[in-house]
C-alpha cells in the first residue's frame, strides 16, 4: 500500500481525499499539510469524514514540515491540492518532493468530479479576484427571474470545526450567525441569501450535492480562487482578468479551467 500526503489549504485537498482516496484500498493518506490560510494546521480530519479506514482521523500538519514528513512517514506520493499559485511555485514544490524521494501528483477532474442529477452551471476563473461572485449572482438572478429554483454551492472554506461543517445549508442570515461563520464566509454567503438564494457549503461535497438536488431545479457552482469545479458542469463559465494578461497561462489551475 502506497502512503500519501495531500498538500492543501482546507478545500480542494479534502475534496480530493473524499472522492479519490477515502475508499481507495491501494492508498493510505497519512497526513494533510496546510498552507495559505493562517492557523488551519494542528487539526484532525475527523473519522466522521475520513471514513472507516481511518478510525483516528488524519492529522493536518504544517506544509513547512513537508520534506521531513516524507522521510519520517515513508511517503510514496504527495498530491498537490490547492490553487491560485504560479507554475514556478508549483514546480518548486514538486522539486522539493521528488528530491525527498516521493512522487509528485496532480489529480484531474475524471477522478475528482461528481455528477449531479440536476443541471450544473460552474462559475470559475483564471485567478482569484476576477469577479466570480458577481458573475454567479448575475447568473442566479437570470435563472430565478425565469422561474427556476436555484441553489448556490460554494467552494469550501471550512476553517472551523470540521465535524460541524460536513454539509451546511444557509437560507437566512441567522443560519450564518448560528454556524459561527467566519468573516470570509459571511462575505460570500450574505449577498446570495439577500437575493433569496439558498447557499450550500461544507466539507463533503457529495453529501452537499444530494441535499441541494432535492431542493432546486438548477445548481450553480460558485468557485473559489481559480480552482476547478467539484461537479461535472453542464455549462462552465470562466472569468478572466484584462488587467492581468498572461496570468491565465501561468497560474495553476487557471489554465486548466480555460
Amino acid at each position: 500500500m502506497r502512503k500519501v500526503i495531500i498538500m492543501g489549504a482546507a478545500g480542494r485537498d479534502f475534496h480530493n481525499f473524499n472522492t479519490y482516496y477515502r475508499n481507495n484500498p491501494e492508498r493510505e493518506v497519512v497526513a494533510f499539510t496546510a498552507t495559505q490560510i493562517p492557523d488551519i494546521e494542528g487539526r484532525i480530519y475527523p473519522p466522521e469524514l475520513a471514513g472507516e479506514r481511518y478510525p483516528d482521523g488524519i492529522p493536518i500538519l504544517s506544509e513547512d514540515d513537508l520534506t521531513n514528513l516524507i522521510d519520517k512517514m515513508n511517503v510514496n506520493e504527495v498530491v498537490f491540492s490547492y490553487s491560485d499559485v504560479s507554475y514556478e511555485y508549483v514546480m518548486h514544490k514538486a522539486s522539493a518532493v521528488i528530491a525527498s524521494g516521493a512522487d509528485f501528483i496532480l489529480l484531474g477532474m475524471r477522478e475528482t468530479s461528481i455528477k449531479s442529477r440536476k443541471p450544473v452551471i460552474s462559475v470559475c476563473a483564471v485567478r482569484t479576484g476576477c469577479g466570480k461572485s458577481q458573475t454567479t449572482r448575475r447568473v442566479a438572478k437570470i435563472l430565478k427571474d425565469a422561474g427556476k429554483d436555484v441553489g448556490i454551492i460554494r467552494h469550501p472554506m471550512p476553517y472551523g470545526d470540521l465535524k460541524r461543517q460536513i454539509a451546511q445549508r444557509f437560507k437566512t442570515i441567522n443560519d450564518i450567525i448560528e454556524a459561527n461563520c467566519t468573516i470570509e464566509e459571511m462575505e460570500e454567503y450574505e449577498p446570495h441569501i439577500n437575493n433569496g438564494m439558498i447557499v450550500y457549503a461544507g466539507v463533503d461535497y457529495e453529501k452537499i450535492l444530494r441535499i441541494a438536488e432535492e431542493e432546486n431545479d438548477i445548481l450553480i457552482w460558485d468557485g473559489g480562487n481559480n480552482d476547478l469545479p467539484f461537479y461535472i458542469p453542464d455549462l462552465h463559465i470562466v472569468v478572466a482578468d484584462p488587467l492581468r494578461v498572461g496570468d491565465e497561462l501561468s497560474y495553476h489551475p487557471g489554465e486548466a479551467n480555460l
